[in-house]
């Protein structure tokens, strides 16, 4: 296998932002149906972007927009208070885009919320191609947003690892054909640590994904190259 491109989950992935997302989703149910939810509460309603959840779960139609509205600004206001940013991962991301790498992310979350975190973590100009939940018409497992990204990385399926932290994002994978790798390295807050569709590899920090793909990826160029010898 000829390794030229890494696909990344977003939430439980590439940033410890799953936190983030109950705390803004806790505030909304709150204020707008007074209803008082746990994590594991709120997981059951992930699938569809946060646009969808709330169309979904508020009932008085009419004042969805208002709780979108509310949902965001939550999210982004206590982002920074609720999410480290992770300079171990930058370190890894960088590593991998200097070894010619191409990179994308596969996100079931909404554009405005992936742009929010981008921002505040830094990443925005990280990725050569980010498909969120916006960009699909079937959210995960359906491989659709994996094609796409594909599509515009120009990759194929056996050319590239998709990364993420839960069993829809491993299927997801599977049925895209491309092998997966599952992460436990945000196991406090993962949404599916124990992997009910098994990823082909498990890692558990950010250095062994580097070890699995340093021998598949093309060579490094050397810096000295050109240079005279001592």
């Amino acid at each position: 296998m000829q390794l030229k491109g890494l696909l990344f989950d977003f939430d439980g992935t590439l940033a410890d932002t799953l936190p983030i997302c109950f705390h803004a989703f806790r505030r909304v149910f709150q204020e707008f149906e007074n209803l008082h939810l746990t994590d594991r509460e709120i997981q059951a309603m992930f699938g569809p972007t946060e646009v969808g959840v709330l169309e979904r779960h508020i009932r008085d139609k009419a004042r969805v927009p208002q709780a979108v509205e509310a949902y965001y600004a939550y999210y982004d206001n206590d982002h920074p208070a609720v999410v480290a940013v992770d300079a171990s991962m930058h370190e890894l991301l960088d590593r991998l885009k200097r070894r010619g790498l191409k990179l994308g992310v596969f996100t079931g979350k909404g554009r405005r919320s992936y742009e929010i975190s981008c921002r505040h973590l830094g990443m925005g100009g990280l990725f050569d191609v980010a498909v969120t939940g916006d960009d699909v018409t079937r959210p995960k497992p359906d491989p659709e947003g994996l094609r796409k990204a594909l599509s515009a990385l120009g990759l194929q399926p056996g050319e590239v690892l998709y990364v993420g932290d839960n069993s829809a994002d491993i299927e997801a994978g599977r049925r895209a054909g491309i092998r997966t790798v599952g992460v436990t390295w945000f196991t406090a807050t993962s949404a599916d640590p124990a992997f009910r569709v098994k990823p082909d590899i498990v890692v558990s920090e950010f250095g062994e994904l580097w070890r699995i793909v340093d021998p598949l990826a093309p060579p490094e160029q050397s810096r000295t190259a050109g240079r005279p010898g001592p």
